[in-house]
């Protein structure tokens, strides 16, 4: 049993301000790897790993190039989840974000379901294909398989990536351990963020993929 998460930021490079170069610089802050041993009694194992930012830089890609090699299904994109739609543990990471920032002071996010089909498109991905990464086998960052689903303006775009396996609740366990990681916790409490989402997927032997993604119109 085990859990592992990742985060990543992207801007567009009109965005220039002291807050967001502030908050990119954060992220390089979850490149530290930290572990926490398995007990005796079983329990699952955690770990938080991140990956730099300077292997991520934005390319200049013609997205209709590379999209053909992924699961992605223009008809499924007509299908954008509502808050009422979320599944629970969807729900319940939401719900622990927003309680979370409000504990911060800050303004809780609303929910955007063009981000949750988002989410949802690359938890699946990622399970089916075997992979755990921002980035699809092909290349494709958060800001292509946004762009895919029709997210072609923004300011600022965030993503954190959990999996793990064998806990009760792992929508609130994977906010938990973002929370006590740099890079998670600085885009889960990122005053300038507006709306986000969560998307899951179980694999068929209890793995769960959470993929958690924000947003600065």
């Amino acid at each position: 049993m085990k859990t592992i998460n990742s985060a990543r930021l992207f801007r567009r490079k009109t965005v220039s301000s002291f807050v967001t170069a502030a908050f990119i610089a954060s992220g390089f802050l979850a490149a530290a790897q930290s572990s926490f041993a398995q007990t005796a009694q079983g329990q699952p194992v955690t770990r938080v790993i991140s990956g730099s930012l300077g292997n991520t830089v934005m390319r200049r890609r013609r997205v209709a190039e590379i999209s053909a090699g992924t699961s992605t299904n223009p008809a499924d994109a007509l299908s954008l989840p509502a808050f009422d739609d979320a599944s629970t543990i969807e729900r319940t990471a939401f719900d622990k974000t927003n309680e979370a920032r409000v504990q911060n002071g800050l303004q809780p996010l609303a929910w955007d379901p063009l981000l949750c089909k988002m989410a949802r498109m690359h938890s699946e991905d990622m399970a089916r294909r075997g992979y755990f990464a921002h980035e699809t086998p092909e290349g494709l960052e958060p800001k292509d398989r946004g762009r895919l689903l029709g997210l072609l303006h923004f300011r600022v775009l965030a993503e954190n990536i959990a999996f793990n396996k064998g806990f009760v609740d792992p929508g609130a366990f994977a906010v938990e351990r973002w929370l006590t990681s740099g890079g998670h916790r600085a885009n889960l409490l990122y005053v300038g963020f507006q709306s986000s989402a969560i998307g899951s997927y179980v694999a068929a032997d209890g793995s769960v993929y959470l993929t958690q993604v924000f947003l600065t119109r």
